[in-house]
Formats: C-alpha cells, structure tokens, sequence
C-alpha cells in the first residue's frame, strides 16, 4: 500500500550498502521447532539484536518489534511496541494470498483470469496476478495519500468489485514486471470464486488456525488493531505525525488487510519454506522466479507471493509490507530453517529503511 517512501527506496536502501554473509545452515529446523524457547546460544547473541532495533528506532520512526529464528533458538526485540504487540502487515498478506490459492487444486496457474472472472477483459493468467506480470494497476485511495483523505474516508467500506472495476479503467503499465495490489485483489475474487467462501475465511481455515497464529487476523471491514498492538503513525509529508491506527483496510483484501506479530509471521515463513503448508510441485511453482527490475535491486526477482533477493554467495526470499502508519519486512532462508522479521510504526526513510535491512540481512545470513 502506498507510503510516503516508495516500494523502490524501501527496497534497495540498505541492500546496496554492504551485504551480510551468507551462511547455509547445516540442517534444518522446522518450523515447529523453532517456536520454542530460546537456547542460551541465542541468549547470547540476544543483544546484538537490541542494538540493531535501537539503531533502527534512532532513524526517528515511533517504534519497531524484531525477531529472528534459527536452529539455535528465537530471539526478540522491541523499543516503542508493546512486546507480541500486532500491527498491520500490509503486503506481507500477499504471501499468505498466494498460498491459498496453490493450496487450491481446481486453480490452474495459466489459466486465463476471464475464466474465473468474466468481468476482467484482459489476456491475463493466474499466474500473471501472482507473480505481478499482469500489467494491472492499482486506483488510489483517498485515506491512503493525505491528512484529509485519512480523516475523511478512513472508515470508508469498499467493496472487491468496486475497486477491480476502478483499476480496469485505469488501462495498463508499460513494464512487463510491474507491481500492482490489484494483482492480489482479483486473486482473491478468484479464490472465492472457487470455493463459494470469502478470501478471508480461506485464509483463516487453511493458514491461521492450522499454524496456531494466535495472533494474526483479516479483520474484514473493522478498523481496529485487536489486542495489544502497536500505533501506527503517519504525518502525510507535513512533518506533523498523525495517529492512524484506526482503518477499515477492505481497501487492501487480498493484498494487505491482515493483521498479526513478529512471532507469528516467523511461524508462517519457515512453515511455508519447511514445506508444511505447500506439496512440493507447488511450493516449487512458487520459489521459481523471474527477473523484478521494478524492484530496483540488482539480481531481484520475484515469484508468486515471494521475492528473491541477493546475498553474497546465494539469496533468500523475502516480502516487504506497508500499510498507512506501519512498515513490516520478513525475510526467510530457502530451507525455512532460517527467519527474520521486523517492522516499524511511524513514516520512514531511507536511513530507515538500511537498517532494517541490515537486521533482515543479518538474521537470514548469520551463523547464530
């Protein structure tokens, strides 16, 4: 969702400065395992996780929650969020999206979008809405892109037709690789298409409940942040910080309307690269990636529902997800024995957005 920052600054800042080395694991953890306590190797290095949250809250944002797990154990870190606090995941929703519909056996990747939705008259596939090749764009939203929009329509309802029907008229973008919440919102019609139950409930069945994300909600056309949770804050470019916590996100269903913690999104990654949430033919299809430009980092490339981002000697799959006043990126190692999650409340920067990048690179690509 939009942001005062661009997806492209969020991105790259942090990955051009240097790089954190890459290490493979010698053996996996699963998922399940690594929602145990922390081991005292973890203990031990607890503190270098505090300083790089401290470093990221020093950018000037209102708070920021981390964790990292490895087949040594969980670490966490918080400064200005109540620990366990939930926030607002924004795009990292699309990742959850993207599972859903490969668990779905009648849903054929390159099938044509008009076979499930007659309405979308464009030579499109699934798999074009998945991996963001579809050319679509995204109409924008009022509450999103100012102080007045935001107090104006940040209880607006919106419904799925009305925003697909908005970014079919906006015609097409010129780059074949091109990002666009659209992509994700029509996923969704499809997924209800198919199963006659709406995205949300999909997502609850198939993906919370089973994994015990006690945390993490689609919390439909309600405007509140359940349970303890962080502020989010946005000041619109005028300097001035905004509370925005209060939101009906059915702007962003499909693609950024979820709602869960740290703890949570870490459980998601590695069970979802540890291979419990995906038969392996499909969770290859969603590992396979190609060249993302849009990204704008040298070597990025994106699959359905991941991006691929470089790291010396190899890389590891990534989302990053904003949605008005919170910023969350997680990070995850090919094997899921290796995750990294952080996020941020508050408008950010480019000095921001490079140590958060350091905590992702650093917690995917350490040795503890």
């Amino acid at each position: 969702m939009r942001v005062p920052v661009s997806r492209r600054a969020v991105l790259t800042a942090g990955i051009a400065s240097a790089l954190v080395g890459f290490t493979r694991e010698p053996t996996a953890a699963s998922a399940r395992a690594s929602r145990g306590p922390a081991t005292p190797a973890a203990a031990a290095t607890n503190g270098d996780l505090r300083r790089q949250v401290n470093a990221i809250l020093a950018t000037g944002v209102a708070g920021v929650g981390a964790e990292v797990i490895s087949p040594y154990g969980r670490r966490q870190a918080f400064a200005g969020t109540p620990r366990e606090g939930r926030f607002r995941i924004g795009s990292l929703t699309k990742t959850f999206t993207a599972v859903v519909a490969l668990q779905l056996a009648d849903l054929k990747l390159d099938t044509p979008v008009q076979y499930w939705l007659p309405e979308v008259a464009r030579d499109i596939t699934v798999r074009d809405l998945l991996r963001h090749t579809s050319r679509l764009l995204a109409p924008k939203i009022p509450a999103l892109t100012s102080a007045e929009g935001y107090q104006a329509e940040r209880l607006r309802s919106y419904t799925p037709e009305e925003l697909a029907g908005a970014a079919l008229r906006l015609g097409t973008a010129p780059e074949k690789w091109s990002y666009a919440n659209t992509n994700y919102l029509l996923t969704a019609m499809i997924i209800e298409r198919i199963t006659g139950r709406c995205w949300a409930a999909e997502i609850t069945d198939r993906i919370i409940r089973p994994l015990g994300l006690d945390a993490t909600s689609a919390p439909g056309e309600s405007p509140f942040v359940p349970g303890p949770h962080a502020r989010g804050w946005a000041s619109f470019g005028t300097g001035t910080p905004l509370d925005v916590t209060l939101l009906n996100p059915s702007m962003a269903v499909g693609s950024g309307a979820l709602i869960s913690s740290v703890r949570d999104l870490s459980v998601f990654y590695a069970a979802l690269l540890g291979g419990e949430l995906l038969p392996p033919a499909r969770l290859a299809e969603m590992t396979a990636t190609v060249p993302a430009s849009g990204i704008g980092i040298e070597g990025a490339r994106y699959g359905l529902g991941l991006a691929e981002l470089p790291l010396p000697g190899g890389s590891f799959f990534s989302h990053f997800g904003e949605l008005l006043g919170y910023h969350a990126w997680a990070g995850v190692t090919a094997d899921g024995s290796r995750t990294a999650v952080v996020y941020v409340t508050g408008d950010v920067t480019g000095t921001t957005m490079g140590a958060m990048s350091a905590l992702i690179q650093g917690g995917v690509g350490g040795t503890r």
